[in-house]
């Protein structure tokens, strides 16, 4: 029987576009109907798309993702599911932007395996200590801003929960201005505002 080739998709909000990620796992190449997307936050695994793909993969198919953010934002979490996947369902995984994380070659051979392993707990390191550095700012900035008298903003018109990592990802230059913006479902000066007051 032919292995499969499957391909993820996620997006942290019903506004964002997922047109780019589509278009990089089909000329993968992954077949349209073989592409499962979900949009929703990537803080756990609990998405209804990725588990009816859990339960389609088999031994030695294939999952294709664009990014490794995609398949989540929890990268205790990744780090389990990329376990499970890999060394108990003996499922290939690609990181189309990240061509060390590729194991369909390596399935069997150690010292690839443990490189894309320990590239995965580097990135693990690296996304959680800059997590921890947005939110430690983003309390001193708020501490501060509350210490000038500054009001957060209208009540009716909350900030986005995905803002910290959007305007994470914007500040690192992993996305546009126009991307962030389009993601978060605010204005440009809006956006400013906030990452002004939470020191970002």
């Amino acid at each position: 029987m032919q292995n499969t080739i499957y391909g993820y998709i996620r997006v942290s909000t019903k506004e964002q576009n997922e047109a780019r990620q589509k278009i990089a796992l089909q000329n993968f190449p992954v077949r349209e109907e073989n592409i499962f997307m979900d949009k929703q936050s990537g803080k756990d695994f609990n998405r209804t798309s990725y588990r009816k793909l859990l339960k389609k993969m088999r031994k030695k198919d294939i999952l294709v993702v664009q990014s490794i953010d995609r398949l989540g934002r929890n990268y205790e979490e990744i780090l389990e599911q990329w376990r499970i996947l890999t060394r108990e369902r003996q499922i290939d995984i690609v990181v189309l932007d990240m061509p060390l994380l590729d194991t369909r070659d390596k399935n069997r051979d150690l010292t690839g395996t443990f490189m894309a392993d320990l590239i995965l707990q580097v990135l693990s390191y690296v996304a959680q200590n800059d997590r921890e550095n947005i939110r430690k700012r983003q309390a001193e900035g708020i501490a501060a801003a509350k210490k000038r008298g500054v009001h957060f903003g209208n009540p009716g018109k909350p900030v986005p929960v995905a803002f910290e990592d959007v305007a994470g990802k914007w500040r690192r230059k992993e996305i546009s201005l126009s991307e962030a913006l389009r993601e978060l479902g605010i204005g440009r000066t809006y956006f400013y505002k906030n990452v002004k007051l939470l020191g970002l």
